[in-house]
């Protein structure tokens, strides 16, 4: 098997906010690691979607045209970082030779014109979600965050990544863990 160039640390994992996250721009979130090395980490949000922003309307806005039903699925906001530049997390039986990067065996990112027309076509990836934005952490920046119990971590699975239940989705990644969010405790004592 051919090893991924990104993966390494929590690549192709998800970090839930803690109970009670400070940084408003991530409470109740639950980010999809694209790419996690010593130099950043880079995620995208999959559990907050913009208001009144939907994949059609998106595709109509760049001026591509559709001879297919797309579905009325909304764009997500990915994170507080170049909040225009969009970002389509996606199933790999869709791949661009030159901008797709594989993150896991089962999903890929890409951020080019391609995926857009791929899922309006009759062909599109299996699954798919677009985001605006993403979030970024410089080095170290996450390890500060995780060892300060503002993120717990759980495995990716399609139903938290791609399924359109989003109200829930923060409360199922805790609950995958073991952990109810009315019982968490952000910080242990000192004897």
């Amino acid at each position: 098997m051919q090893q991924n160039p990104h993966s390494g640390y929590l690549s192709g994992r998800m970090l839930i906010a803690a109970p009670g996250m400070a940084d408003e721009r991530f409470a109740r979130s639950l980010v999809y690691i694209c790419g996690h090395s010593a130099e950043q980490s880079m995620g995208l949000v999959v559990n907050h979607p913009l208001e009144g922003l939907t994949l059609p309307a998106l595709l109509q806005q760049l001026d591509i045209e559709s001879s297919i039903q797309v579905p009325d699925q909304p764009v997500l906001y990915g994170g507080p970082v170049e909040r225009e530049r969009g970002f389509v997390l996606h199933s790999l039986d869709y791949r661009a030779k030159d901008s797709t990067m594989p993150i896991s065996d089962q999903w890929g990112l890409t951020a080019s014109k391609e995926i857009l027309l791929a899922i309006n076509s009759a062909h599109p990836p299996r699954q798919s979600a677009l985001a605006l934005g993403f979030a970024n952490w410089d080095a170290g920046q996450l390890e500060d965050e995780l060892s300060q119990n503002a993120w717990l971590v759980c495995d990716a699975n399609e139903d938290l990544i791609f399924d359109d239940v989003f109200s829930t989705k923060w409360e199922r990644a805790l609950s995958s863990i073991g952990v109810d969010p009315s019982r968490y405790v952000e910080s242990a004592g000192q004897a």
